[in-house]
């Protein structure tokens, strides 16, 4: 009998590829929720193995809340992990009350439901290192909040929702937070593929503040591992941080990515003012995660850009195609 997982936000990025993990190991029955029908392959690695184990339900949790609880009723799931949230930053600041739409009441009404079925082993929520704020030096689990941006206050009230949750009635929760998390089949809007793009196409990429903060850069793969280990073995109620040894200013992957594309990078790049509240540093501590879940990260930086710029030029005909710009959905 196969495991059954529901991964909640399951056309995301980092949902996607927890998927196409769970049904390369096979040993689990995987239901995916999401608001948004399935993209293509370019953006659904897990859509190339045409897996009898996987099926895809599409449900709104702002608007299809009594759809998603009944299917999770039918199936029973021994594990949820919910990857759903709005997550860009910026576009935060225009429509903040549909982030906490969201991120805080929608989570509320799910998980007021989930705290009482008994076929829940584990609930495994992806928060973010955003709710830290601006940090200097670095940080383990137990660092105060201190949010800047209305995504991550959302994020910060959706962690403490749940914290109530398992205090008073013992929800299985865990929690984790990744730092920058990239790698083939990310939306192409993010720095990594966007530069990638940018300096295939000849265009000019604006570079936020110069680009001096100091992002954790963390391939997919090694977070979808650790996401699996933290599922299985993770102690109820916990907390993990998954990220790098080290973190890299956006200029010197930049940099990174011009230099393994032969171009300078006065030739594809601007400068441009920063960004509201955008955060110095995230430098989180991974070594709870290390030691408890016995994870490491596998991908170094230069192999994971490498592979990310090979995916863009092997895709080049439908990415070139593709939109680069982020489009908000409320």
């Amino acid at each position: 009998m196969k495991t059954k997982v529901a991964v909640i936000g399951s056309n995301s990025f980092s949902g996607s590829d927890f998927i196409d993990l769970l049904l390369e190991e096979g040993d689990y029955q995987v239901k995916g929720i999401s608001r948004s029908p399935e993209k293509s392959p370019l953006f659904l690695p897990y859509k190339k193995r045409n897996s009898a184990d996987y099926e895809f339900h599409q449900h709104d949790l702002n608007k299809n809340m009594p759809e998603i609880i009944a299917l999770l009723d039918s199936f029973e799931p021994e594990y949820i992990v919910n990857f759903a949230a709005q997550s860009e930053v910026a576009p935060s600041w225009d429509n903040p009350e549909q982030w906490y739409e969201t991120n805080v009441v929608s989570l509320a009404k799910l998980t007021q439901a989930l705290k009482d079925r008994e076929y829940l082993r584990r609930y495994v929520h992806i928060s973010s290192p955003e709710v830290y704020g601006s940090c200097e030096g670095v940080i383990r689990e137990d660092a105060v909040m201190n949010p800047s941006t209305p995504y991550a206050a959302s994020k910060a009230a959706a962690d403490l929702h749940l914290l109530t949750l398992l205090k008073n009635y013992r929800f299985p929760l865990i929690m984790i937070r990744s730092t920058n998390v990239y790698g083939a089949h990310q939306q192409l809007w993010k720095i990594i593929p966007r530069t990638a793009i940018y300096v295939k196409s000849g265009k000019k990429l604006q570079i936020h503040g110069g680009g001096v903060a100091v992002k954790s850069f963390i391939h997919i793969s090694d977070i979808s591992k650790g996401e699996l280990s933290a599922m299985l073995r993770g102690d109820e109620g916990s907390l993990y941080h998954l990220s790098p040894e080290r973190g890299y200013s956006v200029i010197e992957v930049i940099k990174m990515i011009c230099e393994n594309m032969s171009v300078s990078l006065d030739e594809v790049t601007e400068i441009v003012e920063e960004r509201p509240g955008q955060d110095k540093a995230y430098i989180i501590d991974s070594s709870k995660a290390r030691s408890e879940l016995e994870w490491q990260p596998e991908v170094n930086i230069e192999a994971g850009v490498e592979e990310v710029i090979g995916w863009v030029e092997s895709n080049w005909n439908e990415i070139e195609k593709s939109s680069l710009e982020y489009v908000h959905k409320a």
